[in-house]
């Protein structure tokens, strides 16, 4: 079997069964993450990109037109949890990239640790993404914003962060869980609400529903612009 290029930098793909499945090359050979499935060709071990696990990898193989990944970025990851995105991320930026992966929940944060062994392009962040003040020290400007966080104030964390962190002309990615905005609204609406609400403050590149792979959640692509 031969390696088939995506559109995505560093992101593979193949066919199996009448789907569409992705893969990267592995940054940690013989590491496996969340129990993914891994292969080799010629010698190179990839790790298969599961969409039902991962938000990321659910908006590409819905089409999402970009993500902004290149080998040298630097990413800001919030919600990081225990690492499966992230670990993808990873693989693709290699030994020239960095992320910095941030989550509240020590549990998660420990979990993470483990797989920071295998990645010495991630640093664990215990904090509040609610709090960008309180890991300003700790966090260097970002090419990448990346956002999946299940709380009702959602866009308002990605903005704050976004006004911290990202560079001009950098490119920020942002999960929205309608059911943890309102649980009784339709998704629908808040997704509506949503967009209006990031297009205020934020120029939005691109958009879409992640259905079937993740249940009431959509996902966009921002662009901070420089100012004219």
């Amino acid at each position: 079997m031969k390696e088939e290029q995506t559109n995505y930098i560093g992101v593979y793909q193949k066919r199996k069964g009448g789907r569409r499945i992705f893969y990267t090359k592995s940054f940690a050979p013989g590491k496996d993450v969340y129990g993914e499935t891994t292969f080799k060709i010629n010698n190179i071990e990839y790790r298969e990109w599961d969409a039902h696990k991962s938000k990321l990898s659910s908006a590409m193989l819905k089409g999402i037109s970009q993500t902004g990944i290149k080998e040298d970025s630097v990413v800001l990851y919030l919600g990081a949890a225990s690492g499966t995105t992230v670990s993808h991320i990873s693989d693709i930026l290699g030994d020239k990239g960095f992320i910095f992966a941030l989550d509240f929940a020590p549990r998660v944060v420990r979990d993470l640790v483990f797989v920071c062994e295998d990645r010495k392009n991630i640093a664990p962040i215990l904090a509040d993404a609610n709090k960008p003040e309180s890991y300003v020290k700790n966090v260097s400007q970002a090419d990448i914003i990346y956002q999946d966080i299940a709380q009702k104030n959602q866009v308002d964390i990605f903005l704050k962060n976004c006004d911290l962190f990202l560079k001009k002309d950098g490119i920020a990615m942002l999960c929205i869980k309608a059911r943890s905005i309102n649980v009784a609204e339709n998704p629908k609406k808040i997704f509506n609400e949503v967009r209006d609400e990031l297009r205020k403050r934020i120029k939005i590149l691109a958009y879409c529903e992640l259905f079937p792979f993740q249940k009431d959640h959509c996902f966009f692509v921002c662009k901070k612009e420089r100012f004219k």
